[in-house]
């Protein structure tokens, strides 16, 4: 028996029920749009060079669109939050490139297998169920020699902010921020889920003024290492 709110993907694997954080919705579409004079440009480093098919794993509500550059042919815009993703859709009639919008989670995606070229994760590792499951998703759907770009906050900030970030964690951080965490490790899960880091850097936003417990970026690259 089907579990209760899942769904059999094209992969023929179960996949957990979409997401919906109505309030969260909201205010992180607030919070994006005023933020994206600090953010843009590192959506500009993000995706500068890609060509081909991509996939995008939480979308949100489409601001990266803008970014992508014309040697994209296609993007496939997954997004489980179904405001979110209707702003998502919105960005996509304005995109240069053409991208396709698609409901469906990180842990379970709605793809072929080895059908794209290269793989985007922006600020959502942080907000998945499954973290493993889900670097698994993005090897699956990569062709061979494919490459994921990934601009995401987790740990950093020395030892006082690392025991301020895991108590977050554990108690309101994700209640009030659409399941969110602040203390997870990136580049150790990528290791551990068999990725080849590339090039990557550490990134503070906003650059300057006030740490939060979700200043702390990395941007860079990765490929399957086997």
């Amino acid at each position: 028996m089907r579990p209760r709110g899942s769904r059999t993907t094209k992969s023929g694997r179960m996949a957990p029920a979409p997401v919906h954080h109505p309030l969260f919705a909201r205010f992180y579409a607030k919070i994006s749009v005023a933020s994206e004079p600090a953010i843009g440009p590192h959506r500009d480093e993000l995706l500068a060079g890609l060509s081909g098919r991509v996939i995008e794993i939480g979308a949100g509500n489409g601001l990266n669109f803008a970014h992508y550059p014309s040697t994209v042919s296609e993007v496939v815009a997954i997004e489980p939050e179904r405001s979110l993703r209707q702003l998502a859709v919105t960005a996509a009639l304005r995109s240069e490139v053409p991208v396709d919008v698609v409901p469906g989670v990180a842990e379970g995606l709605p793809v072929k297998s080895e059908a794209f070229d290269a793989a985007v994760l922006s600020l959502v590792l942080c907000s998945v169920r499954d973290v493993p499951r889900a670097l698994a998703e993005v090897r699956r759907v990569l062709r061979p020699g494919g490459e994921l770009r990934f601009f995401e906050h987790g740990k950093g900030g020395g030892a006082a902010m690392g025991v301020t970030q895991r108590a977050l964690d554990r108690t309101v951080w994700p209640l009030l921020f659409g399941g969110c965490h602040v203390s997870r490790d990136v580049l150790g899960a990528l290791r551990d889920a068999g990725y080849e880091l590339g090039p990557f850097r550490r990134v503070l936003v906003p650059e300057k003024g006030a740490r939060m417990p979700s200043s702390y970026c990395v941007l860079g690259t990765a490929r399957s290492a086997g």
